[in-house]
């Protein structure tokens, strides 16, 4: 893989994870973005720039990728909690002939869940009486709840298990209604479980995170993979080059 010029969009625990993975292969980070110099992400600081890899905060993710896209820098972004925008920027990114990339986690073993959890959701409308939930659990300074992640799973699950037409944080009232039940704990790099019970047994399917070095690989590698291509992409298309 040949050397890239990498800006980091957020400059938290995340960025930093990755910003000492790409050292390791051989790629420069020019560019370095936090709430302390958030003005810096203009026109002239970002000219240079191979991709650009956001993880910053809902609040901040909508002007951040704006910038990019109408800078035309080729974009991975892993921050949740703004994708009420997303058709938007998906947009904006398309307007500008700018290759965008979006994932609510960048975790192999989390992908491969996704896939599980799509098989199972279909499988399981054979078996009404199993009832089913989510469970997440992040660090607290995490500040979106549900996460991405859990949601991402709950979506999956309402279009393919049809007695399910919604999710909700933390309620288990409506029927039709899939609970998502989220916790907040120190340290914990990231937690989620898919339960199906009913009266007999029960059914579960879960991933647990040990480190940020799974989620920080996975875009990094996405940003070298996303460089030279066109159009908007989802994690899955990186793993099928994996």
């Amino acid at each position: 893989m040949s050397k890239l010029n990498i800006g980091l969009i957020g400059y938290g625990k995340m960025g930093k994870t990755i910003e000492k993975l790409a050292v390791q292969r051989n790629h420069e980070i020019i560019l370095r973005i936090s709430s302390s110099n958030a003005l810096e992400l203009s026109g002239p600081n970002i000219s240079a720039l191979d991709v650009a890899i956001e993880f910053s905060r809902p609040e901040s993710a909508i002007d951040n990728l704006t910038i990019l896209a109408e800078n035309k820098v080729p974009t991975i972004c892993g921050t949740t909690g703004w994708l009420d925008s997303y058709d938007l920027i998906k947009e904006k990114f398309e307007i500008n002939d700018t290759p965008f990339l979006y994932a609510s986690n960048f975790s192999i073993g989390v992908n491969i869940l996704f896939m599980i959890n799509k098989k199972l959701s279909i499988l399981m409308n054979r078996f009404p009486d199993y009832e089913v939930d989510v469970k997440e659990s992040h660090h607290i300074e995490k500040k979106d709840a549900p996460s991405g992640t859990a949601i991402t799973i709950a979506e999956q699950i309402i279009d393919n298990l049809d007695r399910k037409s919604d999710w909700k944080n933390n309620q288990d009232i409506n029927p039709e209604v899939l609970s998502i039940h989220s916790i907040r704990e120190v340290d914990v790099k990231g937690y989620h479980e898919i339960n199906y019970a009913s009266q007999i047994d029960k059914i579960s399917l879960s991933h647990e995170a040990y480190s940020r070095e799974g989620f920080a690989m996975g875009a990094l590698t996405s940003a070298e993979w996303i460089v030279g291509k066109k159009g908007i992409f989802g994690f899955h298309d990186v793993m099928k080059d994996l």
